[in-house]
């Protein structure tokens, strides 16, 4: 996605010191107290990262809102150069050589800054107290939300990260969070690039703006294709290069990510303007115009994922490496689309370079949340102009921005409150943003706001929804379906408790008992309830525990049992949701990775470890994915979902046991999908007449109580597996014959796992390895082959324990 242009660029990240100017009194460099203290900085880095470098509690920072700071360095410039500084947080004095050359009111702007003169330089910033500018601003709100504090933010563009006192760490970002470069310009002055479909034909235009007059032949290459650069300017180059039979870009679960080098050839110039990727997206509303379903180049796409908040939240960084692993694992566990919501802020070009390297969709907010934001503010919407305009030609050719959207909650938190239509409605989200994403990225869907689409904004039937119906609304597993969600932008937040290793590195050794534990259940901010409690209630409803007295009494019990509810209620959710004839087309978690080591909505923890519920949706995104439906009077549906580009044949086996154990019918059926395809087989085609499969009929005592569906490929691919339990899950310890044989060969280490009862919720601990599947269900009399992956280089043989949440636990090495 990134445009070089041939720059030269020399990043400033070396030899930075910071000083804390309590009282803000400093104007200028000369003012600042002979007395201050000047330690050292990372950059691009924060205050608050500075200050846990220095050796301060992340529980004991300052409240740095209120403080100025003041960074400081030097560097030589050997000709004349621009310095370029892509992110000041948030209300910032630049001075060079000790005079005032740039005042920044948006964290989210980039400036230039002439160097005129070789030399030494030296550079100061002063970063000012937001609670000071606040206490500047004028104006009254409508509405006021609970959720990001303080109030007077909404007229302080920056990001609402660390002002969330509900769910994250009291880091609001001050401080250089971007990079401050010396940059040497090349010989362009502007690259603009749009790379479409047009009528079904992938299309690159380019425009080349020049400091100087380009001379020679001049030529565009992309894709093994080249074309004529005309001149259109006296210092402008055009060119449009069709290329029919490219291979486009598709989102990896359906396809692949196709990307294509871009070249322009101008004399003796080679100039490289990175990469491109062909697609076409669109959305569709349905025969009700309630829908929201995305097709890429013509394949309905179920877009399932979550929601990113920052690789580091203390820090911002959001380099290559930081983000990598994060992205990784998200396409590893099927996901096929990261949303970036309004309360953080505009992902780096490597994030977005990742993205499109790994066929993942990116739904972008503005950043805007929550707030009524002063849009009767003409400097206001000028500097959001500028933030908009800024961000979006940064990511003009990155495939993977698919939907824009004007921000989060804005709508649903008037609407909440009461307010009618009228008040809420906004010309930034109206207008202003979806002009800006016309003019810039007409090749992306825009929606208003997230949620929105329904009668009020909030409503799960229409457009798109925050849908917490399971999870904060407490609702049985069955709402998923009675909500007739369209699309899911934001859904099933629950308190997700890390392992124990990381459980100990952050708590001790009896970590509910550590009052922080508790702390940091993530909760909205004036809510009755905490989302630890949202974890327990499902703790009861799905395995009839008492959560408050096994918290006493049997802690490991209880952790095991909250980590199996929510990744139970994530996997039979987001199945509901991929079957057959489901009305939804997409389901986007809140949230990957937690902000701080914490009991968090993440699905990841804040030290990079899955938690059970990333598991749970390794296996609920799979491209091939085979989910059971509990119909009632209808019987059991058997569908076979098959995403991939091409056809699947196979095997489905199913099954049913009584105890667990004992085989009380069992039948197979051939089948084959084709691309982009699902199936769907009734039980009476396995059994070939009536068997009460889900118990509805309740004819004489319950004949089973479990059911399981297997599906092998032809050429002897590992089983796909799905489980019913009609008569509901269980946590009573049984003897279940678990066994774990630890085998290693030229694919490395792994685990046989096999057991003579259905085991439920198979926890599998391995020392300095992480297995590939987990939290999973166990079949009577087959194994099950799980890799074990070693977390970082030189790691020793696996050591550790497998346990079911309905049995033994054995250990293994």
């Amino acid at each position: 996605m990134r445009m070089r242009g041939g720059d030269h660029r020399i990043a400033l990240e070396e030899g930075w010191s910071f000083a804390i100017d309590e009282t803000g009194a400093s104007a200028e460099p000369g003012a600042v107290p002979e007395t201050a203290l000047w330690r050292a900085a990372r950059v691009p880095g924060t205050l608050a990262q500075a200050l846990l470098d220095a050796g301060e509690a992340l529980d004991g920072l300052p409240a740095l809102d209120s403080l100025d700071v003041w960074y400081e360095t030097s560097f030589i410039a050997e000709r004349p150069a621009e310095l370029r500084l892509d992110g000041l947080a948030s209300v910032a004095d630049v001075f060079l050589d000790g005079a005032l050359v740039l005042h920044s009111d948006n964290m989210f702007h980039a400036h230039r800054i002439a160097v005129a003169s070789p030399g030494r330089h030296r550079l100061h910033i002063a970063f000012r107290s937001v609670e000071r500018e606040i206490a500047k601003t004028s104006g009254r709100a409508r509405w006021r939300p609970r959720m990001i504090v303080p109030a007077g933010l909404r007229a302080i563009r920056t990001t609402a990260l660390g002002r969330l006192p509900g769910f994250a760490p009291p880091t609001p970002p001050v401080g250089p969070w971007r990079e401050i470069a010396l940059v040497e310009p090349g010989p362009l002055t502007d690259a603009r690039m749009r790379a479409c479909v047009e009528d079904g034909v992938p299309t690159l235009r380019v425009a080349l703006d020049f400091a100087t007059t380009p001379e020679g032949e001049a030529l565009l290459l992309c894709a093994g294709r080249r074309t004529t650069l005309a001149r259109t300017g006296e210092r402008r180059l055009e060119a449009t290069l069709r290329l029919p039979d490219c291979p486009l870009w598709t989102p990896h679960t359906h396809g692949e990510p196709h990307l294509h080098v871009v070249e322009a050839r101008v004399g003796d110039l080679h100039i490289d303007l990175g990469r491109v990727g062909f697609r076409d997206i669109r959305v569709e509303r349905g025969a009700d115009g309630r829908d929201f379903e995305l097709f890429v180049n013509g394949l309905p796409i179920f877009c399932r994922g979550a929601c990113w908040t920052a690789a580091d939240a203390v820090s911002l960084r959001s380099r290559r490496e930081d983000c990598e692993p994060l992205l990784v694992a998200m396409r590893d566990a099927g996901m096929n689309m990261v949303r970036v919501p309004g309360v953080t802020l505009y992902e780096s070009d490597d994030f977005y370079d990742l993205c499109d390297e790994l066929g993942i969709m990116v739904w972008q907010d503005f950043a805007f949340a929550n707030f009524d934001f002063p849009v009767q503010d003409a400097a206001f919407c000028a500097s959001v102009e500028r933030e908009a305009t800024q961000f979006l030609q940064r990511v003009q050719s990155a495939p993977s921005l698919s939907v824009l959207c004007g921000g989060s909650e804005v709508y649903q938190q008037a609407a909440m409150l009461g307010l009618a239509e009228a008040k809420w409605r906004s010309p930034l989200f109206d207008e202003l943003l979806p002009r800006l994403a016309r003019a810039h990225r007409p090749d992306v869907v825009y929606v208003e706001n997230s949620p929105s689409g329904g009668a009020l904004p909030f409503h799960s039937d229409s457009g798109v929804a925050h849908y917490y119906g399971v999870g904060a609304y407490r609702r049985p597993l069955e709402d998923a379906r009675r909500a007739a969600v369209r699309f899911a932008s934001e859904c099933l937040g629950f308190s997700c408790a890390p392992d124990n290793a990381s459980l100990a590195r952050d708590f001790g050794a009896a970590p509910l008992a550590s009052p922080l534990y508790a702390a940091r259940a993530p909760r909205d901010m004036g809510a009755m309830q905490t989302f630890g409690e949202v974890t327990e209630h499902y703790m009861r409803a799905l395995y009839g525990c008492d959560p408050d007295a096994l918290r006493e009494s049997d802690p490991t019990l209880y952790l095991h049992i909250a980590r199996a509810a929510v990744a139970e209620a994530m996997e039979a959710t987001i199945g509901e949701w991929r079957r057959a004839g489901s009305s939804t087309h997409g389901a986007l978690v809140w949230f990957l990775k937690d902000l701080w080591p914490s009991p968090g909505w993440g699905v990841i923890d804040a030290h990079n470890e899955p938690k059970s519920a990333y598991y749970a949706l390794k296996r609920a995104c799979r491209p091939l994915s085979l989910i059971l439906a509990d119909e009632g009077v209808n019987g059991l549906l058997v569908h076979l979902r098959n995403d991939a580009p091409h056809r699947v044949a196979g095997e489905i086996t199913l099954s049913c046991y009584r105890e667990g154990k004992v085989k009380v019918m069992q039948a197979r059926r051939p089948i084959v999908v084709e691309a982009h395809g699902v199936v769907t087989l009734r039980d009476v085609e396995f059994w070939g007449g009536f068997f009460d499969t889900t118990l509805a009929y309740g004819f004489g005592p319950p004949s089973h109580d479990v059911t399981h569906a297997s599906f092998v490929a032809e050429g002897g691919d590992a089983p796909i597996d799905a489980f019913h339990f009609p008569l509901g899950r269980s946590a009573v310890k049984a003897t279940l014959g678990l066994r774990a044989e630890l085998v290693e060969d030229a694919q490395g280490y792994a685990l046989i796992l096999s057991c003579e009862a259905v085991a439920q919720s198979v926890e599998i601990e391995a020392d300095d390895f992480r297995p590939a599947d987990n939290w999973l269900h166990l079949a009577p009399g087959a194994a099950r082959r799980i890799a074990l992956l070693p977390r970082r280089a030189g790691a020793r043989g696996p050591q550790g324990a497998v346990s079911a949440l309905n049995g033994e636990a054995v250990r293994y090495g």
